[in-house]
């Protein structure tokens, strides 16, 4: 139990939980802002692939905007997992959580490699 955070002092008692507690309409916003970054970005690299001259610059666009499209996606699932955790408290989201960041590393590492491959067999 933690106390009231204020140096007032304070009757009622705050849980940990309570004190995380991320309000709804917040989580909803934060989620939509980063579905609509990863959106922007994943047009961008469609737009880079049929706007850009030759092979190795539509390369560069396109793994550069869905790279981070893709990390923004993963970065709202995340933030919603993470308030399914606080307010239910299942554990299920945690291991949900870690899946997904364990995914955004490998996109982090994939993406920039498997289009230096490609470029360099071009």
């Amino acid at each position: 139990m933690l106390h009231c955070l204020s140096l007032a002092p304070c009757s009622s008692h705050v849980t940990s939980r309570e004190v995380f507690k991320l309000n709804g309409l917040t989580v909803a916003i934060l989620i939509k802002l980063f579905l609509g970054i990863g959106l922007t970005f994943n047009v961008l690299g469609t737009i880079a692939l049929y706007r850009f001259p030759d092979v190795y610059t539509r390369l560069h666009g396109t793994t550069k905007c869905t790279t981070f499209g893709s990390i923004f996606t993963s970065a709202s699932v995340v933030v919603y997992a993470i308030s399914k955790y606080v307010t239910t408290g299942e554990p299920r989201f945690i291991t949900f959580t870690i899946h997904v960041v364990i995914a955004i590393f490998a996109l982090l590492i994939t993406n920039p490699t498997g289009a230096h491959a490609i470029a360099r067999a071009a």
